[in-house]
């Protein structure tokens, strides 16, 4: 297993290299191409009484293909692969619509974390784009730099999106040293915890990693707040799990698990829906 795109998300805006050198590390270590995507939204016209107030002039549509050029100028300056690895694609467009549109070219999709909020369009809603985009998202906390994905923990349901996250998962996890699955549960849900999870452990084995598994019972600490922990404690850098979420009118919630780990996670987080 291995990948051979990988996309990655740049704000028009960004001056720090974050997440391009995340996707960067990963596309050098499996021999990949990288593709940089960056999108700007232009303001509808506005206006009140028959009369426009604002609408985008010539000027303006001038300037931001000035931006998207320069940032892609920036872009190739940081990324340290072959010319022929590297390619760019931008629009004057939503950025979450033109990602989940431009997703169906890569492998994987790197992202930098943003806060959950309800996100204006003029912006990348990364975590609304994940439930889209039907590929493993990986998003880069800010200050991480590096993805070494030697120490990696899976945080288990036995649910479509789990078994998915942990299939698109396999390059890294074939390559890891060290893999820990948990799956947490009420009491009486042990016995077929451990059942769910020791076949797993026995899937993932049959393509050559090494695995521990463990389930755990509910406690007053979340169980975000457990697979955060406990990636703390084994070194691990890469959490795996399944992305949980829907749209109500327009606006993306996202379960518990999900939602906290988004919000609390200092470490890469690889999820798919």
């Amino acid at each position: 297993m291995s990948f051979a795109s990988v996309m990655v998300y740049v704000d028009p805006k960004q001056q720090e290299e974050g997440q391009i050198a995340v996707a960067e590390g990963i596309a050098r270590g499996f021999g990949a191409s990288i593709l940089g995507v960056s999108a700007v939204a232009i303001e509808p016209t506005f206006a009140a009484e028959g009369v426009i107030i604002e609408q985008t002039t010539a000027e303006d549509l001038e300037r931001i293909r000035a931006q998207l050029s320069a940032k892609e100028a920036w872009f190739r300056g940081i990324v340290r692969l072959p010319s022929e690895k590297v390619e760019w694609r931008s629009a004057i467009a939503f950025p979450t619509e033109f990602l989940v549109e431009q997703a169906r070219a890569a492998d994987l999709i790197v992202v930098k974390r943003k806060q959950l909020k309800t996100n204006h369009p003029r912006y990348l809603d990364s975590a609304g784009a994940m439930l889209r985009m039907g590929r493993p998202t990986l998003s880069v906390p800010d200050g991480v730099t590096e993805l070494a994905g030697d120490r990696i923990v899976i945080g288990w349901r036995d649910t479509r999106e789990a078994r998915l996250a942990v299939r698109e998962a396999l390059p890294f996890l074939t390559r890891a040293s060290k893999v820990t699955i948990a799956e947490i549960c009420t009491s009486d849900e042990q016995d077929a915890a451990y059942r769910g999870v020791r076949d797993v452990a026995s899937y993932l084995e049959k393509h050559g990693v090494s695995c521990e598994h463990e389930v755990r019972v509910h406690t007053a600490e979340p169980d975000a707040g457990y697979l955060i922990r406990l990636a703390a404690d084994l070194g691990a850098d890469l959490i795996v799990t399944g992305g949980y979420g829907h749209s109500r009118l327009g606006e993306w919630i996202f379960g518990g698990m999900t939602h906290r780990l988004l919000q609390q996670a200092r470490v890469c987080l690889l999820m798919a829906h």
